[in-house]
């Protein structure tokens, strides 16, 4: 069932690939054109999501975060970039340190899986993009994460 759901994933990205870009939307950002970003989406949950004022990783998190380890061991040829993000709350620069926060935790936490470090880059939007609008827990709750992209070869 997981892999019937990983397909129907991949299928509704391709299909709405040219409605995002690099702006933290719906998909992260993974250029429709890379076959290793369509890959790494139908085959690894590409986002985590964190507590108001946290950098810390659930269990929740942590599993999410084994699927992307498991990807990236069998693509070691592949870069990512971990976006970090925050809700609206708070100041501009308190969140873009609390984004660089969230996003170096992911990179730790999948470091500290044997991805080495050189492969993973950092980058923190804080309250800039948000996924979804809204002043609610709802939509706050959706906008405090990191997305993990595959970085597009230059």
């Amino acid at each position: 069932m997981k892999k019937l759901l990983s397909l129907f994933c991949a299928f509704a990205f391709l299909a709405g690939c040219s409605s995002f870009d690099s702006n933290g939307g719906l998909f992260g950002g993974a250029e429709c054109e890379s076959i290793e970003a369509q890959d790494f989406m139908a085959n690894a949950e590409d986002r985590v999501f964190f507590a108001f004022d946290s950098s810390a990783l659930s269990d929740n998190a942590v599993e999410i975060l084994n699927t992307q380890v498991e990807w990236l061991k069998n693509h070691e040829n592949i870069d990512v970039i971990v976006q970090g993000y925050c809700d609206e709350r708070g100041t501009r620069e308190y969140n873009l340190a609390l984004g660089e926060r969230r996003a170096n935790a992911v990179k730790q936490y999948l470091v500290s899986q044997g991805i080495a470090a050189d492969r993973i880059s950092t980058i923190s939007y804080g309250k800039e993009r948000p996924a979804v609008l809204g002043n609610n827990e709802t939509a706050w709750a959706q906008n405090r994460r990191a997305i993990t992209v595959v970085k597009v070869a230059e």
